[in-house]
């Protein structure tokens, strides 16, 4: 054999790196992790909404584009149905749920306040109703008095019970809130000049008090009133005792000159009469 002939074989070795590569998986994995996050923390977000918000995102995602007046009960031209008929959201479909959510929560209320043993006997003088201005909490008095000391603005033990009870269910409500306090007929003076006006005014005042102390946010309170004996309740029997009563009122949500204009008239009407303490 001609050993100049011979070829000599090379061997090349690699070296060992010393991570292995692994590709892009983790990077898909990652990605659904911040996913679902993104949608556990916009769910957490949802359910933290009024009804009002929930209502309009939930219309957003029927008809995305804003085109169901168009194109009838489908979105998209052509001869396709959809599996549901999408409809705007009215304002009167808004209306109807602010109304509903008031209807709930009254009847809430009203077990609440049966449900407590020491207001059984009380219950009957707590009138809860939906009115056509939102609703409405009467705290009616007798003629010893239940919610507060007579002519005194001091609440007894079961007015302060029933307005931390209300404080407390109301405040889960973001509506705007008035609280109107009320005297009958019969005169009231006292040689300092005390007289009605004030009685009903510090009367409602010492209501919001205990009403923000529980749970309703100061920044609802929209008006706080004294009418004294100018809207009395049963006004064939100007002396009853049932015109003695603090009413508290969660209105229908509006903003800007819409509240000015449902509580403008009245507002005018006692601003120069009601003194309310700070």
């Amino acid at each position: 054999m001609d050993k100049n002939r011979e070829v000599p074989i090379i061997v090349v070795r690699k070296k060992a790196h010393g991570h292995g590569h692994h590709g892009g998986a983790w990077k898909v994995a990652f990605a659904d992790f911040m996913t679902a996050m993104f949608a556990m923390f916009l769910v957490l977000w949802l359910i933290n909404q009024s009804s009002d918000v929930k209502s309009a995102i939930a219309g957003y995602f029927q008809d995305p584009l804003g085109r169901a007046d168009e194109f009838g009960s489908s979105i998209m031209k052509g001869d396709g149905a959809q599996a549901s008929a999408v409809r705007p959201l009215q304002e009167s479909d808004v209306v109807e749920m602010r109304q509903d959510r008031l209807q709930k929560m009254a009847e809430h209320l009203k077990k609440q306040v049966e449900q407590v043993p020491d207001l059984k006997d009380v219950a009957d003088k707590v009138e809860i109703r939906v009115t056509e201005e939102g609703l409405e909490v009467q705290l009616l008095e007798d003629s010893l008095g239940v919610f507060f000391d007579s002519g005194s603005p001091t609440p007894s033990l079961r007015g302060r019970e029933v307005l931390a009870l209300l404080g407390h269910e109301l405040g889960k409500l973001s509506n705007p809130v008035v609280v109107t306090g009320f005297t009958d007929a019969r005169p009231y003076h006292r040689a300092d000049g005390y007289s009605n006006w004030e009685l009903s005014a510090d009367r409602a005042n010492t209501a919001r008090r205990i009403l923000n102390i529980n749970g309703v946010d100061d920044t609802l309170f929209k008006q706080i009133r004294g009418l004294a004996d100018r809207d009395l309740r049963d006004p064939a029997n100007p002396f009853a005792a049932s015109n003695r009563r603090v009413t508290i009122t969660m209105l229908y949500p509006v903003t800007g000159d819409s509240l000015e204009a449902a509580l403008g008239a009245t507002a005018d009407s006692t601003a120069t009469s009601a003194r309310v303490k700070t």
